[in-house]
This record gives C-alpha cells, sequence and structure tokens, in this order.
C-alpha cells in the first residue's frame, strides 16, 4: 500500500521515493509485524484460554517425559494464527501488491496455516492429541506445493536468461572490438543499433580499452553490461531480414509465434538476448532455468527437470513444513530456529534480487524476487514477536497452524529463489530433528531397538539430562551454524 502511495507522491514530493526501496520497506515489515504481534499477542491468548485451546500432553510410553512436560498441559496453542495476520497485515502496509512471487510465497504460507488450524482445531474437538489424520494432513500439503509447482511450470519466473552477466562475456577484447567496428562504419544493423544506445561514457571505455588493447577493469565493466541491459530493455533487435540466422533455434520460432507486434515486454527482452548472443562473444544463457535446480558450489551446473519439476516441488513443500513440524516440541525450539533459516533465505532473496551482487557470486538473478526480502522481513518481525510469548515458559504455542506456514514459507523462498537443493543446509537443524524420527522409527522395526531415547531429537537430550532452555539454546546455535554454513557456499561457486 505504501509502496503505491509513493509513486503517487513521488513526483510531487520527493522524500516518499524513500518508500519505493524495498530495503526500507523490508526494515518496515520486520518493525511493523513485530509491533503487530506484540499487541494482538495478549488479546489472542485470552481468547484461546476463553475458548480452552490448550495443549493436551499425551502419557505415552516415556514417563519421564510426561513427568517433564505436564506443566505445559494448558497452555494455549494455535497461536500460529498470530503470526499469519500480523504478516499479512505488514505485508498489506509494505509490499508491492503487484508482485507475484511475494502472492505465491504468501498463498502457500496462508495454505498451510489453514492445514495447520484444521489439525488443531480437531484437536480442541476432540480435547486429544490427535488431529487430521496422516493422510488428510498429506494431502493439504500436496495440494499447496502442487498449485505451486504448476503454477512455476506454466507461468515461469522472471530470470536471468533476460540479463547479460559478467561470467556470459566469452572475451572481453573481442567484444571491445567488434563494437568499437561498429562505430567505425560496421554494416551490422544489430551492432549499429546497439552502439548508438550506449551511453557516451560507456562509448568512451570502450574506445579506451580498444587503443590500449586492454580488457576494461571491474568497474567499466559493470557500467557497460549496466548499459547494454537499458539497450536491451528500450531497443527491438530482431530484424525480420535476418530471420534465416535463427531457423535453428527453437526458442525464437515460440517467440514469434504469434508475430512480433504480439510479443510481451519480457519475452521481448529475452529475444534481444538471444538476437545479441548471435552477434557477440556472448555466451548462449541457459534454456528452461525455471526447471532446472543449481546444485551448491558449482557454477552454471543445473540438474534438468523438466516435467519433474512439479513433484520436486511437492517433495520440498511436504519434506520441510513436516520437518518443522516434528520439531515444534520445546518451548521458542521451531520459533527461533525457523527464523534463523527464513532470516537466511531473506538474505539471499536480496542477493539474488540485484544483478551486480548475484553476477558476482554466480547466483541466478531473478528480478522479481526483491518482495521476496520484504516477505522474509515481514516474517522475521512476526516470528520475533511470537516468540516473545513463545520463550521459555512459553504463554502459548504455535500448534500445526504454525509450524506447518512457517514450514511451507521457508520452503517456497528456497524454491523462489532458485536454491532449492541449499535449503537442507540451511534447514540443517529440521534435517536433523526429521531424520532422528526416520532412525528411530527404522530401527525399532527392523530391530526391535531405539537409537535414540525419544524422537524427535530434542526430546532425547531432554531425557539425557538436559534442561529445556539449554536444549533450545544450542539447537538455536546448531541451526544458527547451519545458515552461515550455508550462505558461505554462495561464495564457493
Amino acid at each position: 500500500m505504501l509502496y503505491h502511495l509513493a509513486l503517487w507522491l513521488t513526483p510531487d514530493f520527493s522524500a516518499a521515493n524513500v518508500l519505493l526501496y524495498h530495503t526500507v520497506r523490508a526494515g518496515g515489515a520486520a518493525f511493523t509485524g513485530f509491533i503487530f504481534c506484540l499487541i494482538m499477542g495478549p488479546r489472542i491468548i485470552r481468547l484461546l484460554q476463553a475458548l480452552k485451546v490448550g495443549q493436551f500432553i499425551k502419557e505415552d510410553h516415556v514417563a519421564d517425559l510426561h513427568e517433564l512436560h505436564q506443566g505445559k498441559s494448558g497452555t494455549p496453542t494455535m497461536g500460529g494464527l498470530m503470526m499469519i495476520i500480523s504478516t499479512v497485515l505488514s505485508l498489506l502496509i509494505w509490499s508491492t501488491l503487484t508482485n507475484r512471487l511475494m502472492w505465491l510465497a504468501l498463498f502457500v504460507f496462508i495454505l498451510l496455516g489453514l492445514v495447520g488450524f484444521l489439525d488443531d482445531y480437531i484437536k480442541l474437538k476432540r480435547k486429544h492429541n490427535d488431529g487430521l489424520s496422516a493422510r488428510a494432513k498429506l494431502i493439504g500439503q500436496i495440494l499447496a506445493g502442487g498449485i505451486l509447482g504448476i503454477y512455476l511450470y506454466l507461468d515461469p519466473i522472471t530470470i536471468s536468461a533476460n540479463h547479460v552477466h559478467q561470467r556470459d562475456v566469452l572475451n572481453w577484447n573481442d567484444l571491445v572490438h567488434t563494437l568499437v567496428q561498429a562505430e567505425q562504419g560496421s554494416t551490422d544493423p544489430v551492432l549499429q543499433k546497439l552502439w548508438t544506445g550506449l551511453e557516451e561514457p560507456v562509448k568512451q571505455m570502450f574506445r579506451t580499452a580498444h587503443d590500449s588493447d586492454q580488457r576494461p577493469v571491474e568497474a567499466e565493466r559493470i557500467s557497460i553490461l549496466k548499459s547494454f541491459q537499458l539497450v536491451l530493455n528500450t531497443q527491438v533487435f530482431y530484424d525480420v531480414a535476418e530471420k534465416d540466422r535463427y531457423t535453428n533455434n527453437i526458442e525464437v520460432a515460440e517467440l514469434l509465434n504469434g508475430g512480433i507486434d504480439t510479443i510481451g515486454k519480457e519475452d521481448m527482452l529475452r529475444l534481444n538476448r538471444i538476437v545479441l548472443e548471435s552477434h557477440l562473444p556472448i555466451a548462449a544463457s541457459v534454456r528452461n532455468l525455471h526447471t532446472k535446480v543449481s546444485v551448491p558450489g558449482f557454477k552454471d551446473l543445473f540438474i534438468p527437470l523438466g516435467i519433474f519439476f512439479i513433484p520436486f516441488i511437492i517433495c520440498i513443500i511436504v519434506s520441510i513444513s513436516n520437518a518443522v513440524n516434528l520439531t515444534d516440541g520445546l518451548d521458542g525450539l521451531a520459533t527461533g530456529t525457523s527464523m534463523i533459516s527464513i532470516f537466511a533465505f531473506t538474505a539471499i532473496a536480496y542477493i539474488v534480487s540485484r544483478a551486480d551482487w548475484s553476477s558476482y557470486l554466480y547466483l541466478t538473478y531473478i528480478p522479481e524476487a526483491s518482495e521476496l526480502f520484504v516477505f522474509g522481513g515481514a516474517l522475521l518481525g512476526t516470528g520475533m514477536g511470537f516468540l516473545w510469548f513463545n520463550a521459555h515458559p512459553a504463554e502459548v504455542f504455535m500448534g500445526d497452524t504454525g509450524s506447518l506456514a512457517l514450514g511451507g514459507a521457508m520452503g517456497t523462498m528456497a524454491i523462489l529463489t532458485k536454491q532449492e537443493l541449499l535449503l537442507p543446509i540451511v534447514a540443517g537443524l529440521f534435517v536433523m530433528e526429521a531424520a532422528s524420527v526416520v532412525i528411530q522409527v527404522a530401527s525399532y522395526k527392523l530391530t526391535g531397538k531405539r537409537v535414540f531415547r525419544m524422537a524427535p531429537l530434542h526430546h532425547h537430550f531432554e531425557l539425557l539430562g538436559w534442561s529445556e532452555t539449554k536444549v533450545t539454546i544450542r539447537f538455536w546455535i546448531i541451526a544458527f551454524i547451519f545458515a552461515l554454513l550455508s550462505l558461505s557456499t554462495l561464495k564457493l561457486r
């Protein structure tokens, strides 16, 4: 809302321009979300208490754990509503309401929150710790992941295939000489149009580099590519007279299927990029990058999935939402570790939304991801606000309403920033928790013995004698180390 208000006010009130920066709006979203949680927190807790929406502590085979947790019985649950409402309100105020990546992330966040809400509500009605059946919960998670996967497969996000990175230039000296020849009388209409559209300081950089026979320095290369992008955004390089040059290019044929006059802005930008590749020493950009998965630690190494990208997305959403749900067993544990992981993906969203940073780190450039930075900021603020009430001894639990929603948001941010395979590292603590359950069940069924005193893993350490606060803080530390490790892999490329 404020972004669109700033667009309207800026011509007459230049100070409003500050609200157009997504860094400012991300900070505003975080602060607003935190304040919303603090204001509505006591009211929601009192409402849940009045409705007797309390946690049921199940007596199971581990008597010691029941003894440790019986004091939590009756503590209000479904507190995830606090985070969902605060996040939505904060984003309505601070986000660009036309950005589809923000809406996709918010959609999965709310839909999985709804699945969790139904699970919590059934537990309340039954006065029992069993809510939705495992099958019903899985269907809800598959639905969220399926809708996201199908949408991204049919309507890909804008990615670096429309942008020229430094790594795309195969030979800077050849690029310099080719373009200076355009000034000196080349008959190539594409090169002439490109040269004409370049800014004068950039032209002078080309002349200087040509005369000295040296490649431009780093700062000059950045300026040159920025000028390239400006021309790509404002010119039409495709010439019907040269159509034979692209006879074997299937993508060009698809783009021109309805004629040059029917091409939208993004498709025209992509077409310009392809034309430029055929006239200059610029590497062909990866096609169908939206269905390819990058491998952390390697530049330009992708796993092509094609139609299998959809079940891959479903698997991510189901896995991470369940992993966060399993981790929600101690005061502040799931909240704190989720905020650490979301902080990492918020930082990644900022990086991939910038052409210069993503180019330097060899990451896929995603201009639309700027609003994911705002989305992440809102989640961080509301998460910290919820932690205010969820810290030991907890006044409220997030329930499945919050844990499924946070897991879905985390997975969606990984997908929309094209860092899907980085998720197991960022969310390493959640992977450990989920793996402990798998190991425990497999061991018990195969050998009749348990590896851990109890799974998930945090209960194992409780039964070893660690206090609840010590388990929580040490797990936060582990989550923080995983987040740092994941960010360090970005430079390994």
